[in-house]
């Protein structure tokens, strides 16, 4: 199933400047991995040890997946995730 995947400025240089991408899974860790496929050097910036990094949240239809199921949360087809890293500075 389709799933649209939002990408952050912030990313877009791993992403040939895309701001969207269309991928197949079932799962929020499925669609990642689709999206590590077609864009190797995003895994490092937003991967760690198997799971996100600390600061990498992911939303799906704009519900946080901490709060879901984490990267076992199901997707249906058409839904968007939305990829956003924390900002800090001041």
């Amino acid at each position: 199933m389709a799933v649209s995947v939002k990408i952050p400025t912030q990313l877009r240089a791993a992403t040939d400047g895309e701001a969207t991408a269309m991928v197949d899974g079932e799962t929020v860790g499925e669609v990642l991995d689709a999206l590590y496929e077609r864009y190797g050097e995003l895994r490092s910036r937003i991967a760690e040890d198997g799971g996100l990094r600390r600061f990498v949240n992911v939303y799906v239809e704009g519900e946080d997946i901490r709060f879901l199921d984490g990267l076992e949360t199901e997707v249906s087809d058409g839904d968007e995730v939305t990829i956003l890293p924390a900002v800090a500075g001041g």
